[in-house]
């Protein structure tokens, strides 16, 4: 697989900031739909018992970096895709799990708390997690030459808490809001929102297919299988995770879905920042396994919401806190 994957290196992605834009808009809109269903003593049993929150944490910046790592090791990949393996283990839970947590009739407000206190964390646990990881793996296991990969990575605080507050922020308030005033108006448009948010997003994955195309058709088969198993993986890992803390059911598809659900958007910003990654490097490896982890984790994750939106959450693990 190793020789096969070094053709990626030398691959640029077409990368539109206006389709990034959109992006967020349409995270925001998604948003507010989901914010329909939060009570505010949804919020405060949050904090009241952060167990699950703390998990959630756990799991996504602890447990799925490390994992990382060892599948790595396992798959023996070139240094771009190793690097862009542990990049995105290394960034925060992706806006959308907070709709497929819905969808999949988890803890909503579990899930938007993660991911607002995982955003903001990403700010010093990305670039940690990153140093990290990367320096073992290419100190042990990279061939020679391979560490010039390994630049520092810095993030923007304040950005961080403008990112949270237009896309989890404004439209939460507004959605709570909205839902404890007009109950009758939310009751019937909750329905017709989640269907059309679900429709957006077909129609996102079919855009963010388009603009690459060619390269993803010729590349496909060699990344599908890394993104596969690390996607996978990960799933998995926020399952285990909240199986073996013994959480809620609720919980438990909850916290899965924000450990599969990464940031995959930060993980390409960063990578397209040429005072961070200098635009001579040959990062095809990085940026393909990002781009199509953008994609697939939207496909995966709205079918294991799908299947869990036909189960029922009846006798509910015990949560002990």
């Amino acid at each position: 697989m190793k020789e096969v994957l070094e053709v990626l290196d030398n691959v640029r992605l077409n990368f539109s900031v206006s389709a990034l834009l959109a992006l967020n808009i349409v995270i925001a809109f998604v948003m507010f739909g989901v914010a329909l269903d939060i009570k505010l003593h949804h919020l405060k049993n949050v904090f009241m018992k952060p167990k699950s929150v703390l998990v959630g944490l756990l799991s996504q910046f602890f447990l799925l970096p490390s994992i990382t790592f060892l599948l790595v090791i396992l798959l023996n990949p070139t240094p771009t895709v190793a690097l862009g393996m542990i990049l995105i283990a290394s960034c925060p839970g992706g806006n959308i799990s907070n709709f497929m947590s819905a969808l999949a009739k988890g803890n909503v407000a579990l899930s938007v708390s993660i991911t607002a206190i995982s955003t903001l964390g990403a700010t010093f646990m990305t670039p940690f997690n990153f140093a990290l990881w990367g320096k073992l793996y290419l100190k042990n296991y990279g061939p020679t030459g391979a560490d010039s990969y390994l630049v520092p990575i810095e993030i923007d605080f304040l950005q961080m808490i403008q990112t949270v507050a237009i896309l989890l922020g404004i439209p939460i308030i507004l959605g709570v809001v909205f839902s404890m005033y007009l109950p009758r108006i939310t009751t019937k448009i909750k329905k017709p929102i989640r269907q059309l948010s679900l429709v957006i997003f077909i129609i996102l994955v079919v855009v963010l297919l388009s603009a690459n195309f060619d390269i993803f058709m010729r590349f496909m088969y060699l990344v599908f299988v890394v993104v596969f198993i690390h996607n996978g993986l990960a799933f998995v890992t926020g399952f285990f995770a909240a199986t073996l803390f013994r959480l809620s059911r609720a919980d438990i598809r909850t916290i899965s879905i924000e450990t599969g659900i990464q940031n995959s958007g930060l993980a390409l910003v960063l990578m397209f920042n040429p005072k961070i990654f200098p635009p001579e490097m040959e990062l095809g490896g990085m940026t393909i396994v990002a781009a199509w982890w953008g994609i697939w984790h939207i496909i995966s994750g709205l079918a294991i919401s799908m299947f869990w939106s036909k189960k029922q959450l009846s006798q509910p693990v015990t949560q002990r806190n």
